[in-house]
């Protein structure tokens, strides 16, 4: 509450300024994303932003910032526009990035993407167990920036937020030191198990992933590092067995994970995602059937007794919003068939694109809300739902079109399955981070649907930001791979999964896409299901398939340190949980590792700003790109010790609390 008492939360400030964050961050991310095809999540940086720039309003609370962020976080979920839509230009079907269409298209799946997840609240959040670490940990960040706020803050209060502070700065001095080089970003040992095999292991040093792992937990961490065995340790060494290259061991190995052995656990994730879908269509149902109570009670006028935690926007409004939806939508595919070459068979594509988006855009809302609470938005394999999503659009196409308009119609069927994945890849986006906002929102008390609401502000703002920034980096650098690539610069940006996501779809519409790879991975899903099951029947443990999918499509240089930073998290409360003060040290630890996660994140905001005003993709290194293996070894030394050292003065400064605060 307020100086006065009142509960200060969704405010005109608040959007304000958390427009003004999603425009800055969102620019910052195209341009990261299109370069090096990485975003950061935004949602916490922006909570610490509000929070500085909040602090000296005696109004401000917990709430508004939390609004804030929710708003903002939108930047770093629908950039990942990015990974679709240039596919357009590679493809030859646009020259640039017309605004009232991109715009279209980021808002419709945005709007869709926070609808379809209000039903899935009670479900994904209220009554799971799912870890959401981006979520716990930005509500951690706002709830010591509240409660150390002026001399009434307790004595555990300031030490949380010298925890955060401290694992920020550790975290942001190591990811300045790989930006500069100084450190090597990612070691890696290769290597020929046999003269015809290769294989390797790899990490990033980047303390944001081991804060990640700690936050989401020592069985997600166990099923990544199963999958990380499976991709590394088995597949790998069979697929260059079987096509042997000459060459070092590390591109040999690296060229048969990708694509190969990531279309295998991109089929895994399919197979686990929908068994996931499956266990929830009950408490799904559970959820849809609250919400409908609620709406019930409101119109009887006895809204104000549902709790204010469970106050979503009212169920009927939702359906009239996806129904109202559908509109724009048809008319915008309709703009983009009409006058060309598929417009003999204009309204069969128009029905079957509208219904794919609303029937895929809700089990995919579904999916990558639960692998957000599973793993977190920044790993969440957004691409990966991707590249599902354009293969289902692309045999969709073929069904309906492919014996009508013949291969003269290939190229324009390739256009429009990238077209209808990008709203669909929106829907998934917004999905994936509305729940780990509502996660946070649940953990600080805030209001379901006034962040919810939020959210489709912040999704508006992004939308009017995407479509310059993409035109602008069109004209001035393009993308790899484009045609008719005429651009200040001869240095094309990679926009590497829009390549990957642009090659499927013509695979599957010119026929020649290598199903056997994703083939193997659903029948490995299936196989992980089935143990995932038995050993839920122990009570003690269990083998998230998912996280096991996850682990094969990511790289391994993103797996292994969540995997370290899950163990590390583990070992270090058992420890701690020993002595009196155990409860005390494993939250400093929660949020040494959340401030692992906003130190790296909001100096990567200012490396992105950094490398778009200088043009350089490496604009504060100051040594060469190689690193001996000895120099290698160091850094990684020099950051294990760093983070023992910043897991003991958590211990440590838990000893010096009075036990009633602990």
């Amino acid at each position: 509450m307020d100086a006065d008492g009142k509960r200060v939360e969704l405010t005109l400030r608040g959007l304000a300024l958390g427009c003004l964050i999603t425009v800055v961050f969102t620019a910052a991310n195209v341009y990261l994303g299109l370069r090096v095809g990485l975003t950061f999540a935004s949602s916490i940086p922006a909570a610490v932003i509000s929070m500085v720039v909040l602090r000296g309003l005696k109004t401000s609370t917990i709430w508004e910032n939390n609004i804030v962020q929710t708003v903002a976080s939108a930047a770093g979920t629908l950039s990942s526009i990015i990974f679709v839509l240039p596919g357009l230009v590679m493809v030859g079907w646009w020259t640039g990035f017309p605004f009232w269409t991109s715009f279209s298209i980021c808002v419709i799946g945005g709007v869709l993407g926070v609808m379809y997840t209000i039903p899935l609240r009670r479900a994904l959040v209220t009554t799971s167990d799912l870890p959401y670490p981006e979520g716990r940990a930005a509500a951690e960040v706002l709830k010591v920036g509240s409660g150390s706020r002026g001399s009434g803050g307790g004595a555990e209060a300031k030490a949380g937020l010298n925890a955060v502070i401290l694992g920020s700065i550790g975290s942001a001095l190591v990811a300045a030191a790989a930006g500069m080089r100084v450190v090597a970003g990612e070691i890696g040992f290769w290597f020929r198990p046999t003269p015809t095999t290769a294989t390797g292991v790899a990490g990033g040093l980047q303390l944001a992933l081991i804060g990640a792992g700690h936050l989401m937990g020592v069985a997600v961490g166990v099923a990544m590092l199963v999958g990380s065995i499976i991709a590394w340790g088995v597949a790998v060494p069979i697929m260059t067995h079987l096509h042997p290259v000459a060459g070092p061991a590390a591109e040999v190995a690296q060229s048969a994970w990708a694509p190969n052995v990531r279309f295998i656990g991109a089929g895994a994730i399919g197979a686990a995602a929908i068994w996931t879908l499956a266990k929830l269509a009950a408490p799904v149902w559970v959820g849809l059937m609250g919400a409908m109570r609620a709406s019930d009670l409101r119109a009887h006028g006895q809204g104000q007794a549902l709790p204010r935690t469970e106050r979503d926007i009212p169920i009927w409004i939702v359906g009239a919003v996806i129904l109202a939806s559908l509109v724009p939508l048809a008319v915008l595919l309709y703009d983009f068939l009409a006058a060309g070459p598929l417009e003999q068979v204009i309204f069969p594509l128009i029905a079957g694109g509208v219904l794919y988006v609303v029937l895929a855009g809700f089990l995919v809302a579904a999916v990558c809300g639960y692998m957000a609470g599973l793993i977190g938005s920044s790993n969440s394999p957004v691409s990966g739902l991707a590249i599902l999503s354009v293969l289902g659009a692309s045999l969709l196409l073929v069904a309906l079109a492919a014996n009508t308009v013949g291969p003269t119609g290939h190229a324009a069927l390739v256009a429009y399955a990238l077209f209808v994945t990008a709203v669909l890849l929106n829907v998934a986006t917004i999905a994936n981070d509305n729940l780990q906002d509502l996660k946070t929102g649940q953990l600080v008390d805030a209001t379901p649907w006034k962040q919810q609401a939020a959210l489709v502000v912040g999704v508006v703002a992004g939308a009017c930001v995407i479509p310059p920034i993409l035109d602008v980096l069109n004209k001035a650098f393009g993308f790899a791979g484009a045609a008719n690539l005429n651009t200040i610069s001869d240095q094309p940006l990679a926009a590497p999964q829009a390549v990957l996501i642009s090659t499927l779809a013509k695979g599957v519409i010119q026929g020649d896409l290598p199903w056997r790879f994703i083939g193997v991975g659903i029948g490995l899903g299936v196989v992980l299901v089935i143990v995932d099951e038995l050993l839920r029947r122990t009570k003690t443990y269990s083998l998230p398939p998912l996280g096991v999918g996850i682990a094969i499509y990511l790289p391994p240089a993103v797996t292994l340190p969540v995997v370290l930073g899950a163990f590390v998290g583990w070992l270090y409360d058992r420890k701690v949980a020993k002595g009196p003060h155990g409860p005390a040290a494993q939250r400093l630890g929660v949020l040494l590792a959340s401030g692992f996660i906003v130190g790296e994140s909001l100096f990567n905001v200012a490396l992105a700003g950094l490398i778009v005003a200088s043009n350089n993709p490496s604009p504060i290194a100051v040594a060469p790109a190689e690193f001996p293996e000895q120099t290698m070894w160091l850094g990684a030394a020099a950051v294990a010790v760093l983070v023992w050292a910043l897991y003991a003065w958590g211990e440590m400064t838990a000893k010096k609390l009075p036990l009633d605060e602990g």
